[in-house]
């Protein structure tokens, strides 16, 4: 699958995001092994805490599935400037799926090539 349709997805799950009190919207999509695609949006409460990311969204999704993650994208509304993962959602990443390619994109769909290593060289371990 071309990364630009998986990036497309992400732009697609974005535009479902609840987030009326940062207008802060971002949409995830990951491409499992078994080629299926699971879209997530961020999620917003009125108690912060509560609040999830997509990036979370979407892994939980295909993880409560049985499936393994090849690749996953991110964008926000956030302009032109690509959307890095917190880092909850870094952790997540490194433990549910560390070999994944992170696709990080900026609200028109341009993106740049990572992998969780780059942004969280020393991860939490047990």
């Amino acid at each position: 699958m071309s990364p630009d349709i998986l990036v497309r997805e992400a732009m697609e799950a974005r535009e479902k995001a609840y987030a009326p009190y940062s207008n802060f919207k971002v949409g995830a999509a990951v491409l499992t092994e078994s080629g299926r695609i699971y879209r997530g949006c961020n999620i917003e409460n009125a108690s912060y805490g509560l609040t999830i990311c997509a990036e979370r969204v979407a892994i939980f999704k295909a993880v409560s599935e049985g499936e393994k993650i090849k690749a996953i994208a991110v964008t926000s509304s956030g302009g032109q400037d690509i959307t890095l993962p917190c880092g909850a959602c870094r952790q997540v990443i490194q433990e549910l799926c560390p070999g994944a390619d992170l696709l990080l994109a900026d609200s028109e769909g341009n993106f740049k090539t990572y992998k969780i290593s780059d942004l969280l060289p020393m991860p939490f371990k047990l």
